[in-house]
C-alpha cells in the first residue's frame, strides 16, 4: 500500500504552479541517456487537490502487466489503485469527476519495449481524465512523430499545452542525454 503523501496547495485552474510541480517531480527522475526524464501529477480540477504523483522510472519497472520501466503518468495511476486496493484500469472508478493530468512531456504513444502506452492507459479509463496539460511535445529521439495528441482527442480527451516552462522542462527531460557539440 501507498502511504498518503503530502502535497503543496495550489490554487485550481494555476496551470503553470501545477506544471511548474511536476517538474519539480521530474528532477527526480534519473538521468539516462536512454529514456527522457518526466513528471506528471493527477489533481481534481475542482478544488486543486494533487492526487498522486511520479516521475519516470519512481516505481520498478516488474510491475505487473508492464515489466519495462514505468513512465511517470503509469506511476500516477499505480499509487491510486494502490491507494484504493484496485486494479489500475479500474481507477477511473475512483477518481473525483473532473480529475486532469499535468505531465511535463506529451504522454508516449507507443513505447520500444512493447509495454502499453501512456495514451493508452489514458484512454482506456473511459473518460476519468477529460484534459491532459502539457509542458513540451515528446522529442523524436526515440519514437519518431509522436501522435499521442492525436489519438488522445480522438478519445475525446483535451490536450493543452501550458506556455511558458518549455526550454527547463526540455533540459530536464534530455538530463543524462549528450548535447550536440
Amino acid at each position: 500500500m501507498v502511504s498518503t503523501k503530502e502535497y503543496p496547495t495550489i490554487t485550481p485552474g494555476d496551470h503553470k504552479a501545477f506544471m511548474e510541480y511536476a517538474l519539480e517531480i521530474a528532477r527526480q527522475s534519473p538521468p539516462r541517456a536512454d529514456k527522457f526524464c518526466v513528471g506528471a501529477c493527477l489533481v481534481d480540477e475542482d478544488s486543486g487537490k494533487i492526487l498522486s504523483t511520479g516521475f519516470s522510472m519512481e516505481l520498478p519497472g516488474d510491475r505487473p502487466g508492464d515489466p519495462g520501466r514505468t513512465h511517470a503518468e503509469h506511476c500516477c495511476f499505480i499509487k491510486i489503485a494502490e491507494q484504493h486496493g484496485i486494479e489500475e484500469t479500474q481507477i477511473g472508478n475512483v477518481l473525483p469527476p473532473n480529475t486532469v493530468l499535468y505531465t511535463t512531456m506529451e504522454p508516449c504513444n507507443s513505447r520500444l519495449s512493447g509495454n502499453k502506452s501512456c495514451v493508452d492507459r489514458i484512454s482506456g479509463l473511459n473518460g476519468a481524465i477529460k484534459t491532459v496539460y502539457v509542458g513540451i511535445k515528446e522529442p523524436d529521439n526515440f519514437i519518431v512523430a509522436n501522435s499521442g495528441q492525436n489519438r488522445l482527442e480522438q478519445a475525446g480527451v483535451k490536450l493543452v499545452f501550458v506556455d511558458g516552462l518549455q526550454d527547463r522542462i526540455r533540459e530536464v527531460a534530455l538530463a543524462g542525454h549528450n548535447k550536440a557539440p
